[in-house]
């Protein structure tokens, strides 16, 4: 009987720790290839913020004196075709990438959930007519639509990033539809109805925040994809403008054109975009297997 009465109070006596922290403890133990995507994640996204003072010269500086400079104290990775700094170029490089890659994501998210959870929450007609369009969207090659809108909008950053949100945002907008097609049925959403609660509130109050960790892993994930697509369409002429230094354009322009001559034009961004998306994606996938109670034994 004794021992029947300890066990009580010994459980009382254990302080629980806060969520965030048991996350993080859950994250650096269970996942240290997730958290050294998310360091790199991290740096990138410290280099990019403050590009302007960690580039030891300036994104468009012309010296012809050094053209194709060897590694030196002066260029740490050497100069490009008309003697700008190849490290420089690439710090600022990564400030583009990630402001269209955040922009863009939180754009996509946006996108989503307006077309997702009202499709899966109302049902019916309207989401018969709203699924048949995005099953009309998705028909098409991503690539094509986004070369096409792209002819037509004009370069630029402010269109990338709206063209590459609302693209990604549509497709993505079949996975909250889903996640909330699986707990609109549930009790609290059930009982919500039954006192009368408007549609609106119970969206707000109850729904949102039960799918915030798909929203979460579709954030993480398709920022990788979006900075994959800004390279591609910088790539292929119809990004980015030529005055803006992305590591994308540095790959179309002198890293094509040169890459014989001095094969770093090409290697060097080229390098950055995979070691960029695949920190990302493994800590967008150490993500989601922390917050997806169905693969925490995994």
């Amino acid at each position: 009987m004794s021992q029947a009465r300890d066990i009580p109070l010994q459980e009382v006596g254990r302080k629980r720790r806060p969520l965030r922290t048991e996350f993080f403890v859950r994250l650096v133990r269970e996942k240290p290839l997730g958290v050294l995507g998310g360091v790199i994640v991290l740096i990138v996204l410290f280099g990019g913020t403050f590009a302007g003072v960690l580039a030891p010269h300036g994104m468009d500086e012309v010296n012809v004196l050094n053209r194709f400079a060897p590694p030196s104290a002066k260029h740490l990775l050497g100069a490009d075709q008309v003697g700008r700094d190849i490290l420089s170029r690439l710090i600022y490089g990564a400030r583009v990438s990630m402001i269209v890659g955040l922009a863009a994501t939180s754009i996509c998210i946006a996108v989503a959930a307006i077309i997702g959870v009202p499709s899966g929450y109302l049902g019916g007609k309207y989401d018969m007519v709203v699924q048949r369009f995005v099953d009309a969207w998705m028909a098409f090659p991503g690539l094509l639509i986004l070369l096409t809108v792209m002819s037509m909008v004009g370069r630029g950053t402010l269109q990338i990033i709206l063209v590459l949100g609302i693209l990604f945002g549509i497709h993505n907008s079949r996975v909250v539809r889903s996640a909330v097609i699986g707990i609109k049925e549930n009790d609290y959403i059930l009982a919500a109805k039954a006192i009368g609660s408007p549609t609106t509130r119970t969206v707000m109050r109850h729904v949102m925040p039960n799918i915030m960790a798909p929203i979460i892993i579709i954030f993480s994930i398709n920022i990788g994809w979006i900075i994959l697509d800004e390279a591609s369409l910088s790539f292929l002429g119809f990004g980015l403008p030529p005055e803006a230094a992305s590591w994308g354009s540095m790959l179309s322009r002198e890293g094509r054109r040169y890459m014989e001559i001095k094969p770093v034009l090409a290697l060097y961004p080229g390098l950055c975009l995979a070691v960029v998306i695949y920190a990302i994606n493994v800590f967008g996938d150490a993500i989601r297997d922390l917050l997806d109670p169905r693969l925490r034994g995994g």
